[in-house]
């Protein structure tokens, strides 16, 4: 019997309602974004999570919906069977809440003392439960809109975290490309500490 999955659907459904009321409640929304410099200098530490919750319009929740919903499952799914039911819960939820807040870490020491700088989205989550997936079985295919061959999970690892980092340092576009980085270093760094052996173990299958 397969086990069931329900934090990735209370997440998903918590990313929706309150993405849905910031988008109809500015004041909401300027509360709960990531702000650095509110966070130093207020001491508003919950918006290193609650940013994560909100996104700017439709197209942007979708996206990062989408790749809660995918990849969110997968990486339940082996928590669930590694750890047991109850403690492969405590590891997703703890994993996840851990991810906003190391995702919004280049941007808080970038930002800290610049009052304008605003961030928001669960896209540097996302991209932390994505590459986990990767380190986890790199031989599986991952297909885009824009990209719709499939081709091995590694590589596509290797490619995205590339153009990351060049977008970041040539930023044309306010994409908080930083905190893709960031998530993505904090999800491959969580399963070599926490699961070298299936990492070595998937690899050499590969190779």
């Amino acid at each position: 019997m397969e086990p069931q999955i329900y934090s990735t659907y209370i997440l998903l459904g918590t990313i929706i309602i309150m993405s849905l009321v910031g988008f109809n409640n500015r004041e909401f929304l300027e509360k709960y974004l990531f702000s650095p410099y509110e966070v130093k200098h207020d001491k508003e530490y919950y918006r290193f999570i609650t940013h994560a919750f909100l996104h700017q319009d439709f197209g942007h929740l979708i996206f990062n919906s989408i790749t809660l919903f995918y990849f969110g499952r997968y990486f339940e799914f082996y928590l669930y069977n590694f750890y047991g039911p109850l403690p492969g819960e405590i590891v997703f939820w703890a994993f996840a809440l851990i991810s906003m807040i190391a995702s919004s870490s280049i941007a808080y020491f970038r930002h800290k003392d610049n009052p304008n700088y605003r961030s928001l989205g669960f896209s540097g989550v996302g991209c932390a439960i994505l590459f986990a997936t990767i380190m986890l079985d790199p031989g599986m295919k991952i297909a885009l809109i824009l990209l719709p061959i499939p081709i091995p999970a590694w590589i596509f690892g290797v490619l995205y975290l590339g153009f990351e980092i060049y977008s970041d340092r040539n930023r044309k576009t306010n994409i908080a490309h930083d905190a893709h980085i960031s998530g993505a270093v904090f999800g491959i760094i969580f399963i070599l500490i926490t699961n070298i052996e299936q990492v070595i173990f998937a690899f050499q299958n590969l190779l």
